[in-house]
């Protein structure tokens, strides 16, 4: 039986922080206290670190099938584990797109020949698609994805009837990206007659509004309500949208629930001037004021997860005028130093951003024995050298599209070691050649 115990950390769950040891027995966390002994485990000598659940990251693109030149399950998910994330739920919007049962799968078939984190998807709604979603039971995978904006190919879902339709006829979470789509393009009309095809990109939250934004979440939220749909809102990006959302009701109660991501909560509207179309993203990055709003609304828990939107491009995509350069960057390897960095600055509390990167993405989606350091759950963990400065660079950048809108940062925490369903997949910057990557099961 493989065994290993981590001796001396920090743990880091459930609201506490408590000095002990975890002993891991197969896939399993065996045990938790102090001065546990094993003679048959392999000990790794936490030393006080910092040892937390796994990251769950509940939306990235991976990019296959299809987009391969710009990441693959392979390259991403372990850019994944150097970043702490041993779980992650991808998109829909791949070529050919998730939106029947057999692509489905067929994703499900190539991650688990490649996918060196847990896996799970999200199915794609479509105008078209609905008797798809009628047949998909609600253990498949992780839930529904609607595009409320504009998206790639046909995946843009704004037939009226078919959106309440898909909202009565499942079970699942329906998430959904929400950009009004009318707004957005009449705003790109009107910059592109002033501007033509190179429209300043410090205008993109102009052009993608805070009106657009609220227009789509509120319709989205009046929809859920009516229906008794369970609706979550992906990538909030202004203040005006926090409103929306409740915090005096417990998680496992909430029907309407929501998620900001991490480049909302770190960059404004002050950084296109030296970051360009690295940070061009779909909703846009705002002003600093909405920064603010966000940063309110995830301490007060009407924002309840923290995610990546993880959406690689090369760079030679990304090096376009604006009109041509599409949106989205790549953040799984450097958001949870990112998010550690904000605790070190005091914004946030270690259980705080534990409870939205680990615990409530669980709850949310219902994962079966994952997102806590229980006994008995599975053994997805990771330790945090909280005293170990490094800097962002070309030559530790681990995406495929090999950049980071990171790059030039110095994070003062670092990833020493990531445990994966009871195994060391990543310790001090080495990949174990193995992978023990399983796909999500779900207690619903």
């Amino acid at each position: 039986m493989s065994r290993l115990l981590i001796k001396n950390a920090n743990i880091v769950n459930e609201n506490t922080v408590v000095e002990g040891d975890v002993l891991l027995a197969e896939d399993r966390i065996s045990k938790i206290g102090r001065d546990i002994t094993d003679k048959e485990a392999r000990i790794i000598e936490a030393r006080g670190q910092y040892l937390l659940p796994g990251i769950i990251d509940d939306q990235v693109h991976f990019r296959e099938p299809g987009l391969t030149h710009k990441g693959d399950i392979a390259s991403e998910s372990r850019a994944a584990l150097a970043g702490g994330i041993t779980t992650f739920m991808e998109q829909p919007n791949t070529n050919p797109q998730t939106v029947t049962i057999q692509r489905l799968e067929d994703k499900f078939s190539r991650a688990s020949q490649t996918s060196f984190a847990n896996y799970s998807f999200l199915f794609g709604g479509t105008n078209d698609n609905l008797e798809e979603i009628k047949r998909l039971d609600k253990f498949a995978c992780s839930g529904i994805k609607l595009f409320l904006g504009s998206s790639t190919g046909n995946m843009l879902v704004d037939n009226e009837e078919v959106l309440e339709r898909i909202f009565r006829n499942t079970e699942m979470v329906i998430s959904t990206h929400c950009e009004d789509e009318a707004t957005i393009r009449r705003n790109l009309a009107l910059h592109k007659e002033r501007y033509g095809e190179d429209i300043p990109v410090a205008l993109h939250p102009v052009i993608r509004s805070e009106e657009a934004c609220y227009l789509s979440s509120s319709k989205a939220i009046a929809l859920a309500k009516s229906t008794g749909a369970r609706l979550h809102v992906f990538h909030l990006s202004t203040g005006k949208e926090t409103d929306l959302f409740q915090n005096h009701i417990p998680l496992k109660e909430k029907k309407i629930t929501s998620e900001v991501c991490i480049h909302h909560l770190w960059f404004s509207d002050n950084d296109y001037g030296d970051k360009g179309t690295l940070i061009k993203w779909n909703p846009a990055v705002k002003q600093a004021s909405d920064r603010e709003q966000l940063w309110e609304a995830l301490l007060d828990d009407r924002i309840d997860v923290i995610a990546t939107d993880h959406a690689p491009h090369t760079m030679q995509e990304k090096d376009n005028v604006y009109t041509k350069a599409p949106s989205g960057g790549p953040l799984v390897q450097h958001a949870l130093p990112a998010m550690l960095e904000k605790w070190k600055e005091g914004r946030i509390s270690l259980e705080k951003l534990v409870q939205k990167m680990c615990h409530n993405p669980a709850i949310l989606f219902q994962i079966e024995g994952r997102g806590f350091i229980r006994e008995g759950y599975f053994a997805d963990l990771v330790l945090v050298d909280s005293d170990s400065p490094w800097k962002v660079s070309s030559d530790t950048i681990l995406y495929k599209c090999g950049w980071s809108p990171f790059e030039g940062s110095t994070f003062s925490s670092k990833i020493s070691h990531t445990f994966v369903n009871g195994h060391l997949a990543y310790e001090n910057g080495i990949f174990s050649p193995k992978r023990n990557a399983r796909r999500l099961t779900f207690d619903r």
